[in-house]
């Protein structure tokens, strides 16, 4: 299975390549923090190598031992595939759910750098993020560019051209979802061209399109909001870079087009499936954006800055993001996070893993309902954003799946195909 191969081989090249780039640092660990930056770099080296071994034997999955306030829920999370596997002894590496693996690889390294000061606060993903960013220079050009003219008389537009405009940046930050550093192992995968051109030859690849569904549950909110209220938006994050920024942009129409009054994005705690959006990111893109030596690039940067400011958009990380657990068990694990999102109008999930974590991972029927895959996870409307790259996917019509399946047998992993797909949550 596409499982399989992720963990067999995708798996230990990204460690691999965090250990190629703690290696490369070794000169700077030294001259900021002398020996004792050298030898941390070695003892987490050390500690990575051994995951690495590990993962490639096959050897049973471990309790975490740092001190970060999540272990103990992810020491529980273990027992609890320890009783799952009714008494087959432990869980390992190839014999556990891959989400579970997975998730845990990346918290193991994340303890690699934690457990070893001076160098706790090194973000072994960084340098991929940021080339990310810059490889996708013209794609982002071409997108500020695109969103300063179209504020010139947003004014001006009527219904029918607002959800043109809409529709139009919903599919550029989908397709911007391709973009994924873990996906390719941290090979280059940067947007080198101008995501608008290219979106009317796209639109037979978005197997679910609901979008109209968001737009009539935004223009209602807004009609039918009270006396001191807001209509918020939340937007789950997926990865930094020209997905970040497309997601960014996104955020400002609807704000500036009066759909929305406020915006909340959620990005994680800790360095995450390689590409993953940080605080750190998502305050470094609007840096860099501000200072680009290109107008409507620092346009952007200065407005979502003063955005900020003003506490019409607000960036939020909670560390449920980063815990193996589907989103259903959230009300139990997170009921904070869980009544955070309730004051929400809509939630829009970006990316794979959030789609992984929204059905549980399972080999579902294609055509199983959205709804019921969700398994009671209703804290507000919500909808996916994703590109398929991983073989779950729910809410087709009745053979649609089989279809694209004989002509196409990767079709889920490749990245090829989108979906834009609603959930009332009623």
């Amino acid at each position: 299975s596409f499982a399989y191969l992720t963990i067999k081989d995708r798996l230990p090249q990204i460690l691999t390549r965090v250990i190629d780039t703690l290696h490369r640092h070794k000169n700077e660990f030294f001259e900021e923090h002398g020996e004792k930056g050298v030898e941390a770099e070695k003892r987490a080296i050390s500690f990575l190598s051994k995951l690495r071994n590990e993962l490639q034997t096959d050897k049973p999955v471990t309790p975490l031992e740092d001190e970060l306030p999540d272990a103990a829920l992810w020491n529980q999370y273990l027992d609890y595939q320890r009783n799952l596997s009714n008494g087959n002894g432990e869980p390992s590496w190839f014999q556990s759910p891959w989400l579970f693996v997975e998730c845990y690889m990346y918290r193991r390294i994340h303890a690699a750098l934690v457990q070893n000061p001076p160098i706790d606060n090194f973000d072994v993903f960084k340098e991929g993020k940021a080339q990310n960013f810059f490889e996708s220079q013209e794609a982002v050009i071409a997108l500020c560019t695109y969103f300063q003219e179209l504020l010139k008389n947003i004014k001006d537009l009527d219904e029918k051209q607002l959800q043109e405009e809409l529709f139009k940046l919903l599919q550029v930050s989908l397709w911007g979802n391709k973009c994924d550093l873990s996906f390719s192992a941290g090979e280059d995968s940067s947007q080198k061209s101008s995501p608008l051109q290219s979106l009317e030859n796209l639109v037979p690849y978005i197997l679910v399109n609901d979008m109209e569904k968001l737009w009539s549950l935004l223009v209602n909110a807004k009609k039918n909001r009270t006396e001191g209220s807001n209509v918020r938006v939340d937007i789950i994050l997926d990865n930094a870079g020209f997905e970040l920024v497309s997601d960014l942009v996104l955020a400002d129409f609807l704000l500036s087009s009066k759909l929305a009054d406020e915006v909340y994005f959620h990005g994680k705690s800790i360095p995450w499936y390689v590409s993953d959006t940080t605080k750190h990111d998502f305050n470094w893109t609007i840096k860099q954006l501000q200072s680009a030596n290109h107008m409507w690039m620092s346009r952007c940067g200065i407005n979502w800055e003063g955005n900020l400011k003003k506490g019409v958009w607000v960036f939020c990380d909670h560390m449920f993001w980063t815990l193996p657990h589907d989103f259903s068990s959230m009300g139990g694990v997170a009921p904070d996070l869980y009544a955070e999102l309730q004051m929400s109008n809509l939630l829009l999930f970006k990316g794979d893993l959030n789609y992984r974590k929204l059905t549980g991972d399972r080999k579902w029927e294609y055509s199983v309902p959205f709804h019921q895959a969700l398994n009671k996870f209703h804290p507000a409307p919500l909808c996916s954003l994703r590109t398929l790259k991983s073989d779950t996917q729910v809410g087709l019509k009745p053979g649609q799946g089989e279809q694209i399946q004989a002509s196409d047998p990767e079709w889920m992993v490749t990245g090829k195909y989108g979906i834009v797909q609603f959930d009332a949550g009623l």
